[in-house]
């Protein structure tokens, strides 16, 4: 098991003891984020509330073949909550989340290789493609699950500018093969329409009401 930032190393803007009186029920909570992803963190730091980034080594993101496709993201993030579960006590609030894009029915998860992610962006070159998050909350006593959907649209990409955004980006941690915020998001999105939190990873917008709830 891989720990990322002790406790007394919080990762959002602003430490327990100032918080805001709206957040005030979440001051008995420490707040975990179950990710490896560097673009949840950034977004999840964008809600100033303080947390931890937990990282865990091998947890299981495979899923039963029976599922749909839109129901394949939130039961991922379920499974990666349960593989922290040993983790929390009554004053943890553990987040956890996975982002799929989906052209038709395929799935498109992260690429393997370079070759795979230039073959996926091939497929939503000139397209449109949902890209859904399932996230978690997860304390002792329940789950509060949600899932999130966008759809995206390119513009026709030229075989240089995907090999260029490949070698220069390497988007082999992303699902789909890209990160909307990164150049080839600048050059070939010419819609969205959806959170585009949620196409990084994280939409904190539904994430902040839901949190709200505990």
């Amino acid at each position: 098991m891989a720990i990322g930032p002790s406790p007394q190393a919080l990762v959002g803007s602003l430490p327990p003891s100032t918080l805001p009186s709206m957040w005030q029920h979440l001051s008995k909570y420490r707040i975990i984020l179950g990710s490896q992803s560097p673009r949840r963190v950034e977004l999840l730091r964008g809600l100033d509330l303080p947390f931890e980034q937990v990282l865990l080594e091998g947890v299981d993101e495979s899923y039963p073949a029976t599922l749909r496709p839109e129901e394949i993201p939130l039961y991922i993030a379920q499974h990666k909550a349960e593989s922290y579960r040993p983790l929390l006590d009554d004053q943890t609030l553990l987040i956890t989340a996975d982002t799929l894009v989906f052209i038709e029915d395929q799935v498109l998860g992260k690429p393997k290789s370079e070759e795979e992610a230039r073959a996926m962006l091939r497929q939503l070159s000139g397209r449109s493609h949902s890209v859904t998050t399932g996230v978690t909350l997860t304390t002792t006593e329940r789950m509060e699950c949600f899932s999130d959907t966008a759809t995206v649209e390119f513009l026709p990409l030229a075989d240089e500018e995907i090999d260029y955004y490949v070698r220069h980006y390497h988007p082999l941690d992303k699902a789909g093969a890209y990160g909307i915020q990164e150049w080839i998001g600048y050059i070939g999105v010419t819609s969205i329409n959806g959170s585009y939190f949620n196409v990084m990873g994280l939409p904190v917008q539904r994430l902040w009401e839901e949190i709200k709830k505990i």
